[in-house]
């Protein structure tokens, strides 16, 4: 079975270091998750993930799954686990995002959420219990309940509404998990997700409602679509509020770097963001140093490493001229080489992070490394 156990609280913050505890290992956090949206974190491969990256979980998605390859085809392999070859833990989203940024494209009612594929255009409803069956069958250790993202900005009407069908959706979802059994042999949490826009009551209420459903972890959701950064530290710091001590808390989608630092800081345990990968594709580089638009013709001439600092070798063994040339060229090792960096980066840093938590350190530890790993080199 699963569980979250809390091993320490920062004396100075809110920041928890602690362990997750799954069938296919156990986590220890804070952690953050690639994502791996169509079985697969885009240009890194698996075995790099987990030697240079050092992945203890990765993300995937079950909208894109769900449409290609299909549920016939990951089924019939034994999991998504065995699919794609990784036998660490997986957490699966509900496909409610994708559908939320599909609005031209979908209809939401009471029994659903009917949608046009962004692939054929064919028809399609996921409802709070079909996601718990599409999860299922894909085997995930974590699997998330389906909400409704809620857009920014968002009137309280809106607000009010769509938590309410978000709650309803919950209570349908969980009595199907605990009708149905997982199908190779591992427990899957459920997980289930606050709701409420930028209101604090409306926060309040749904992260009060969802832990009467006892879980190892619950998660936040609804933010990162466009709010300024001090109304997303304002909403994290009400919902881990009313969170219990012995459950992770996670926050879907969240973000830069010291995004995340600021939210471990306000008590957040995990965290999933396609940044890392979409950046590192054009591109941008997170270091030990600072930032890095490798493209820019100050790197053409510098062949020093890309990050003398990270735990990645290719990092350590290829220079920044190199990888601006492979950029410049077109050539696909430019996209996994600073995929690499950029997930070592983060990975590297809920480390840190945690290292820190456990020494009472955090709060000194964050201000000193925000101004260096946020600096524009």
């Amino acid at each position: 079975m699963s569980r979250f156990s809390l091993q320490h609280r920062d004396a100075g913050s809110q920041a928890r270091a602690g362990f997750l505890q799954t069938d296919r290992g156990t986590l220890e956090t804070p952690v953050f998750m690639p994502v791996g949206t169509a079985a697969t974190v885009k240009a890194v491969h698996q075995e790099e993930l987990k030697k240079e990256i050092r992945a203890q979980v990765i993300l995937g998605n079950t909208y894109h799954l769900y449409l290609r390859p299909g549920m016939e085809v990951i089924r019939a392999a034994g999991g998504l686990h065995k699919f794609m070859t990784w036998d660490r833990p997986i957490l699966t989203d509900s496909g409610g995002y994708q559908v939320y940024s599909l609005s031209a494209r979908r209809k939401l009612t009471a029994e659903g959420v009917s949608f046009q594929s962004h692939i054929d255009g064919s028809r399609h409803l996921f409802t709070p219990e079909n996601v718990v069956d599409i999860q299922r069958g894909l085997g995930s250790d974590i699997m998330m309940a389906l909400d409704e993202c809620t857009p920014y900005p968002c009137s309280r009407k809106y607000a009010e509404d769509s938590l309410k069908l978000t709650n309803q959706w919950l209570e349908r979802g969980i009595k199907r998990y605990l009708e149905t059994e997982p199908l190779y042999g591992c427990h899957q949490i459920f997980v289930p997700i606050s709701q409420g826009s930028l209101y604090e009551d409306l926060r309040r209420a749904s992260t009060e409602f969802n832990i009467r459903f006892p879980s190892p972890v619950y998660a936040i959701g609804g933010l990162s679509v466009g709010e300024p950064e001090d109304e997303l530290y304002r909403m994290v710091d009400v919902a881990t509020g009313s969170m219990p001590e012995d459950s992770a808390r996670y926050l879907m989608g969240v973000g830069t770097p010291g995004n995340l630092l600021e939210c471990i800081g306000l008590g957040i345990d995990m965290f999933d963001c396609v940044l890392p990968t979409r950046n590192a594709r054009h591109g941008i580089l997170y270091t030990s140093e600072g930032i890095i638009h490798i493209r820019n013709q100050k790197w053409k001439d510098d062949f020093s490493p890309i990050d003398p600092n990270s735990p990645a070798s290719t990092s350590k063994n290829h220079s920044k001229a190199y990888l601006r040339h492979l950029f410049m060229v077109s050539e696909i090792l430019a996209a996994q080489i600073a995929s690499i960096q950029n997930l070592s980066f983060y990975t590297a840093l809920m480390r840190e992070a945690r290292e820190q938590i456990l020494l009472n350190n955090f709060g000194p530890w964050k201000e000193r490394i925000l101004k260096i790993i946020n600096n524009r080199l």
